[in-house]
């Protein structure tokens, strides 16, 4: 992690970011979006504090989320990287957060609440556990290898997606889901109960 105000300085300019302060600390904050993607980074060598706009980092080759925000007033994207984990991601995202496409085996380091969507599709989770405790949008965790929902979040506002998966049951779902539940191509042999509040429909064959 680069700690000389110089280093810091250098590598910001060098990535584009506009509006930045770099604290007493050497942590930086940024007036705005933070595009670091397609920059082959193998990790994000400066610790941003918070950022007001979007923060992506995506089609790198990162295995680390450490650096990234404590706060990010819009979106988070870090798809299409090598994460195994979430550590080091940011405690408070406004809007969306995407991870889909890593190699995420645990949701473990998730922020706390996501204002928008969370999406973490297309990875080899075998579980919820970690999930954020609130998402304002839509839940998508289609196409891992789920075989429970335990850990997923208490409410989601939007949709639930748990498609594609190897769910035998229910069980875990969310208390309540705002939209519709997903839940098709999994292991039900008969029509799945489900205990959540579901304001949309439950969709299931």
């Amino acid at each position: 992690m680069l700690t000389n105000h110089n280093d810091i300085k250098a590598w910001l300019d060098r990535m584009g970011i506009k509006n930045y302060t770099i604290n007493n600390t050497g942590t930086v904050t940024v007036d705005g979006d933070v595009d670091i993607s397609r920059k082959d980074l193998t990790k994000i060598p400066v610790q941003f504090r918070i950022v007001y706009g979007d923060f992506s980092c995506n089609w790198n080759r990162l295995k680390s989320l450490n650096g990234s925000p404590r706060e990010v007033g819009g979106n988070f994207c870090c798809w299409n990287n090598r994460l195994k984990s979430l550590n080091g991601s940011p405690r408070e995202v406004s809007g969306n957060f995407h991870c889909w496409n890593n190699r995420l085996t645990t949701l473990d380091g998730s922020p706390r609440e996501v204002g928008g969507n969370f999406c973490c599709w297309n990875n080899r989770l075998k579980s919820l556990n970690g999930s954020p405790r609130e998402v304002g949008g839509y839940f998508y965790c289609n196409n891992n290898r789920l075989k429970s929902l335990e850990g997923s979040p208490r409410e989601v506002g939007g949709n639930f997606d748990c498609n594609n998966n190897n769910l035998k049951s229910l069980n875990g779902a969310p208390q309540e889901v705002g939209d519709s539940f997903y839940c098709k191509y999994n292991s039900f042999k008969t029509s799945p109960n489900c205990d959540a509040i579901i304001n949309g429909e439950l969709f299931w064959e």
